[in-house]
């Protein structure tokens, strides 16, 4: 790795994290990546350990990763899913707290901070139980009931944050100053995790590239990940090219939208409220950056607006797969889009969360919005 060792992670230590933009820290791989260092045996993402800055000694895993990679046909295209809503905690935020707690464990911590709308503080919770690391989890306190359930069945300390997703990262930081801040958002050991989502993928498609992938943005945190993996395989010469990157956002929130087609700055943007909760992010930290990643790929951003939302969910539903709404906000993207991408492209998306994970939404969503 190139950048220097980070032994902990505290809001006050590394007070940078706090300024947004692309200047925040990740980590990029200089030691090249090798498909005959690849431990077939594992059957998790842990299959790339010699990629990942752990020591072996130290892996907190649930068994996460290769997750199954599936055609789905959405009218006239057939895109390829990953199904990470099969993960231990139901999402792929799974991805990043393996690595995380992992390096948690590493430097002893002995209490962590973590913030989330849920589906990451499922996933901190649940591998600082395995870890046997306290932990504390800041809400929003609109979140799903179903997901406060899963936290506080982990062990978790659960505290709610009255007001908006950016006022639980406010509460978290200041509660950080001394402990390990577990972040999804800040913390670049989570991203070592998501990164993994690229190798799996060009393994599954025999190390080949997709031509697009299409991916939630909220906060960032696969998208980044899924970015640093296919630049390692690019610059290993594993794969031939980079993906075009495609992000969707909701249209009731949707600063990256709005700073990439109407230069709106991106902390000035106000959250109107959605039923995608996981993308419902007002002012992402690393918004810069994924402004960037979609410029160097020859991508762009979409939004989807709540009807398209309801009506995919729905329709995924009659499929079989029972998603969250922030999954069927991202397939309701790539439908959108379809127009404009040629039959013999190779697109690759995921399903990001279970349904299982978001009950109250889909009892109302069953009542209230059922075609």
């Amino acid at each position: 790795m190139n950048s220097e060792t980070i032994k902990n992670f505290t809001a006050t230590s590394h007070a940078n994290w706090k300024n947004p933009g692309s200047k925040l820290v990740y980590f990029e791989c200089n030691s090249p990546f090798s498909v005959a260092d690849i431990d077939t045996d594992n059957k998790s993402l842990w299959r790339y350990k010699h990629n990942i800055p752990i020591n072996e000694s130290n892996i907190i895993s649930l068994g996460e990763g290769l997750s199954p990679l599936i055609k789905i046909n959405l009218g006239s295209l057939t895109a390829m899913i990953k199904q990470e809503q099969l993960f231990p905690t139901g999402s792929y935020k799974d991805r990043g707290a393996t690595v995380m707690l992992s390096h948690a464990r590493s430097v002893n911590a002995t209490h962590v901070i973590q913030d989330s709308s849920g589906n990451a503080g499922c996933s901190v919770a649940a591998y600082s139980a395995a870890a046997k690391i306290n932990c504390d989890v800041y809400v929003p306190e609109d979140t799903s009931p179903a997901k406060l359930t899963q936290i506080a069945l982990y062990g978790a300390n659960l505290i709610k944050v009255p007001g908006d997703r950016t006022a639980t990262a406010e509460a978290a930081l200041l509660a950080a100053q001394n402990n390990y801040y577990a972040s999804h958002c800040y913390n670049p050991y989570f991203y070592e995790g998501t990164k993994t989502f690229a190798y799996e993928i060009c393994e599954q498609l025999n190390w080949t590239a997709p031509d697009r992938v299409i991916l939630p943005a909220g906060n960032g945190t696969i998208l980044i990940g899924a970015w640093l993996g296919f630049k390692h395989l690019l610059k290993s010469k594993i794969i031939s090219h980079m993906p075009m990157f495609i992000a969707v956002q909701a249209e009731k929130c949707s600063p990256l939208y709005e700073a990439w087609f109407n230069n709106m700055p991106i902390n000035d943007y106000k959250n109107q409220g959605t039923i995608a909760e996981g993308i419902a992010i007002e002012s992402p930290i690393r918004g810069e950056l994924m402004i960037d990643i979609i410029k160097a790929t020859g991508g762009s951003f979409i939004t989807v607006n709540e009807e398209e939302i309801i009506e995919t969910f729905f329709e995924l539903g009659k499929m079989g797969y029972y998603v969250e709404p922030t999954s069927a906000a991202t397939i309701a993207g790539i439908i959108k889009l379809k127009n404009s991408i040629n039959r013999d492209e190779l697109v690759v998306s995921l399903f990001s969360g279970h349904g299982l994970k978001s009950g109250d939404k889909t009892a109302y969503l069953m009542q209230e919005k059922r075609p």
